[in-house]
Parts: structure tokens; sequence; C-alpha cells
């Protein structure tokens, strides 16, 4: 398994850290954000396809920041899976 981490820009989350096993997601851990719904989004994508989440959470706004955590997490995984 392998870890990645992803420094986020632009939103309350300073860290998002995931691993990546036969293109599936584990160990989405955010540090910072919205306690509830970071920790909500990492139980969900547990053993979820990468490439498929970040089609759903790319482009996903808070607000007027322009981007969200989980837009940030799909930044994060797209550059991981670009490697």
């Amino acid at each position: 398994m392998e870890k990645f981490t992803y420094i986020p820009k632009g939103v309350c989350a300073r860290q998002i850290d995931f691993e990546v096993e036969d293109g599936k997601l584990h160990n989405v851990k955010f540090t910072g954000g919205c306690d509830g719904n970071t920790k909500a989004i990492s139980k969900l994508l547990e053993g979820a396809d990468a490439a498929h989440t970040v089609e759903v959470l790319k482009g996903n706004l808070c607000g007027m920041k322009g981007t969200s955590c989980a837009d940030q997490l799909a930044k994060g995984i797209e550059e991981a899976l670009s490697k």
C-alpha cells in the first residue's frame, strides 16, 4: 500500500493523508477542517475506487472559497495517481 500526503490550498484542512492499493483508497485522514464532515468523507471513501472518487469530488465547492476539502482531496488523489 502506497502512502500519500497532500497539503491542501484554500481550505481549513491543513493536511490530507491517504493510501492507495490496487486503485482503491484506504485510511483517508484530514488534519483540520470540519471534523464531522471530514470524518464522514473518510468513512465513505474506505475501499472506494480512487479514479472514480476524483470524478465525483473534483469541483465540489465550499461557500465562496472556489474549492473545498473534498475538491482538494480529489486533487491530491489525482496527483498521486499520476505518479
